[in-house]
């Protein structure tokens, strides 16, 4: 009423109102984002399970009839990955331009890999790309099997470590310090168990962050040694060689290199592009080894069984049965078996550790946190004679 009888005038009582997005500032963030997914999508790698339903997919429609761009366009509308959309609007544009599938895929490595492009190369020469492409999400599925198989069994022992580190840490540094200031009070020496734990505990929150600092500099140090060819040497020794998980990362090795041998023999790679691919495909030097032995004594008219009974690496049934796929003239077919053998081993390995791990773990946590829990009450047990100073 003073504003009014002043002459003034409010001219609203809400305020301003909030400004709108305009047309011109969306469009301008989706640009911005569709030039971040153009970036990425040159360096961008496409999970194998991805990698494995689009392949099969691509099948399917090309089985069906369909041109290969149609079939790119109907899996480039239907696809959720932003990143790889544009992978595949990238290929089918450079097919369109006249270039092979082959030539379009190779300018995306890290999404699709030289196991795939060798198959598409192959596909496209012998006019069955589909059948190949089929092959291939074979391949590429049972590998995914495999793998979540071994992460689901490697998940739980890992949690429960990763809760028992984490459990320890806060019972040394924030519950044993209350524990210490009342065994303060007693005035005598404490049982050696809980002595220890004080001192550790001490030493704990004294030097935490060099101790986080010193654990980054090791993991820091060993990354930089595994990423040197003596380094993988060592690591990829050791990994084949540790008591409990080397077995199984032993035959995962041997079932990779035989599937992968069996599908690109199958598929019509030639024998030397083959063993440069399961070389790279396999990841652990002893195949990469084994393999340019293959292909040296291979050009020279040898044959694959012959390296492989000189290679320890290579157990004796799976030389015996080369041997015999290459009498019959069905070495695809002896390596597709081996892998399936090697396969199923893998699963009752995964299984047999599981079963061992859970009761292990058990012990494991009763016998550390148990045995802090003791060693912390241990003193109020003997509170009379401690308090006393009664030895």
């Amino acid at each position: 009423m003073a504003l009014l009888s002043n002459g003034l005038a409010p001219t609203s009582l809400r305020g301003q109102e909030p400004k709108k997005r305009g047309p011109g500032l969306l469009a301008a963030q989706a640009a911005a984002k569709q030039k971040s997914y153009e970036k990425r999508a040159q360096k961008y790698k496409l999970p194998l399970g991805e990698l494995a339903l689009f392949t099969q997919q691509l099948a399917s429609l090309l089985v069906a009839g369909l041109p290969l761009v149609q079939c790119l366009e109907a899996l480039q509308d239907q696809t959720e990955d932003q990143v790889f959309r544009i992978v595949i609007r990238d290929v089918r544009l450079d097919i369109s331009a006249g270039n092979s599938f082959s030539s379009a895929v190779k300018k995306f490595p890290r999404a699709f890999p030289n196991l795939f492009t060798s198959m598409v190369e192959a596909g496209e020469a012998s006019g069955g790309l589909a059948e190949i492409l089929g092959k291939v999400a074979g391949y590429f599925e049972s590998s995914v099997r495999l793998t979540k198989k071994v992460k689901s069994a490697m998940t739980y022992p890992i949690a429960v470590i990763g809760l028992a580190v984490a459990l320890v840490n806060v019972l040394l540094i924030f519950v044993i310090p209350v524990f210490a200031d009342m065994f303060k009070d007693f005035g005598a020496k404490l049982p050696a168990p809980t002595q220890f734990l004080i001192e550790l505990s001490n030493f704990l929150k004294s030097y935490f962050f060099y101790l986080v600092a010193l654990g980054y500099g090791i993991y820091w140090g060993l990354g930089k040694y595994i990423a040197t060819p003596k380094g993988r040497a060592t690591k990829d020794q050791l990994l084949v060689r540790a008591p409990i998980f080397g077995n199984l990362i032993h035959k995962i090795t041997l079932s990779r290199f035989c599937r992968t041998y069996a599908t690109l023999i199958r598929s019509g790679v030639p024998i030397l592009r083959t063993l440069e691919i399961v070389a790279t495909a396999s990841d652990k030097v002893q195949i990469e080894g084994a393999c340019v032995q293959i292909a040296q004594h291979v050009s020279q008219g040898g044959q694959v069984s012959e390296i492989l009974s000189t290679n320890e690496f290579f157990p004796p049934m799976m030389k015996h049965m080369v041997k015999a796929g290459e009498a019959t003239g069905n070495v695809d077919g002896m390596m597709n078996k081996i892998a399936d053998f090697y396969d199923v081993e893998c699963e009752a390995t995964i299984a047999s550790l599981t079963s061992l791990i859970e009761p292990i773990l058990i012990v494991f946590l009763g016998v550390v946190v148990g045995g802090i829990v003791m060693a912390m009450f241990l003193p109020i047990f003997q509170m009379g004679a401690v308090a006393g100073g009664v030895q």
